[in-house]
């Protein structure tokens, strides 16, 4: 059998530059809170997701129980872009670290509102067919109004 290499045919390796640089090495997203509190800009995102989440009554400060997982919490942080790549603003989110939760002790069932893509499919046929304008709309500090009767 006669290959390419017996015959000296030989691919030639093709180098590619895939150096990349950020095109704005200041504007990089903090990894703690720390970090974020240094700068003015992540401070006032802090702020107002803490600002909404109190208005909002997220939640209500009772004593701990020494029998109950208590599920902490962690600031993540994501600079939001516009499609021609400036920033249009910077988010600071405080989410729980569910993760510290044991199944069948802490919690029984799992609830995600998700909106299925047939749901969506249907709203944009429907709005389609009648003519209607689309617009986006991106709400800040959206909550479920649901009430636990468990302590988290």
């Amino acid at each position: 059998m006669r290959t390419r290499a017996k015959n000296n045919i030989r691919k030639p390796i093709q180098k590619l530059n895939l150096h990349t640089q950020l095109s704005k090495p200041l504007d990089l997203e903090p990894t703690t809170p720390t970090q974020a509190l240094k700068d003015p800009k992540w401070r006032k995102a802090m702020s107002e997701e803490y600002d909404a989440l109190v208005r909002n009554g997220t939640w209500e400060l009772v004593p701990s129980n020494p029998s109950q997982n208590v599920v902490g919490c962690k600031w993540n942080f994501r600079t939001k872009c516009n499609s021609d790549g400036s920033i249009d603003r910077f988010k600071a989110r405080l989410v729980a670290k569910g993760f510290h939760q044991r199944p069948g002790i802490d919690y029984y069932d799992t609830f995600s509102p998700v909106v299925k893509p047939t749901t969506i499919r249907l709203v944009l046929s429907i709005a389609v067919s009648c003519g209607w304008i689309l617009r986006q709309l991106d709400v800040n500090n959206a909550f479920l109004q649901g009430t636990l009767t468990e302590h988290v």
